[in-house]
């Protein structure tokens, strides 16, 4: 499987995201959030029907900078909302998480740690082999500042550190841009795609190869 890991278009849909999947084999696109920048609400449909006409399945997850209203967008429009869900392509099974823990910035979609533990905890059903997050997990290149401090999620690195998926696809923090680990787990922010930044991601028989690339 061939998977396009996207996150924070921040309502940008550039023609070279469009270009990349023309001209290269897609399994699968996953956007771990920030379709928007605050909205509309009803852009996220767009731009997610726009990647969908491909003919590429798309599975998505709403960033804090995503208003309230996004879900209903999501679920209407052509992609898969995986927020508080999972679901099985392939024989790979995914579990998703939108929105972030607390920033100073007081947007939109914000949990407590204590809220983003139990929306996994409940939606995690079996043993996951790829999280979709918007923040990052605490403690890694991910969710590392310029200043050097770490604005990750600490109840996601737990969830990740107890259930060790394969990978956790998050965004979020656009300087995080890179590959980390806990454990087991690879750990991959493909940076900001409203300036071309992507991630693609290789499994074939159960290894997992990453390239970050730029559209365009």
């Amino acid at each position: 499987m061939n998977i396009l890991a996207l996150s924070d278009l921040h309502g940008i849909n550039p023609r070279t995201i469009h270009q990349y999947l023309e001209e290269n084999k897609i399994d699968l696109i996953i956007i771990a959030g920030d379709i928007t920048h605050f909205g509309p609400p009803e852009l996220a449909r767009d731009i997610l029907d726009d990647m969908a006409a491909h003919k590429i399945p798309v599975l998505a997850v709403p960033g804090n900078c995503d208003p309230h209203g996004i879900h209903a967008h999501i679920e209407n429009s052509k992609a898969l909302n995986i927020h508080a869900k999972t679901t099985n392509i392939k024989g790979i099974s995914f579990c998703g998480l939108g929105g972030s823990n607390p920033t100073p910035f007081n947007t939109p979609l914000e949990f407590e740690e204590d809220e983003i533990y139990q929306i996994l905890k409940d939606a995690i059903k079996d043993d996951i082999t790829i999280l979709i997050t918007h923040a990052p997990p605490y403690g890694t290149r991910a969710d590392k500042l310029p200043s050097g401090e770490h604005v990750g999620s600490k109840s996601i690195r737990r969830i990740i550190e107890e259930h060790q998926p394969k990978l956790n696809i998050c965004g979020h923090i656009h300087e995080g841009r890179g590959e980390d680990r806990i454990g087991d787990t690879i750990i991959i922010n493909p940076g900001e795609t409203s300036k071309g930044e992507a991630c693609l991601i290789e499994i074939d028989d159960g290894k997992i190869n990453t390239k970050f690339i730029k559209l365009g």
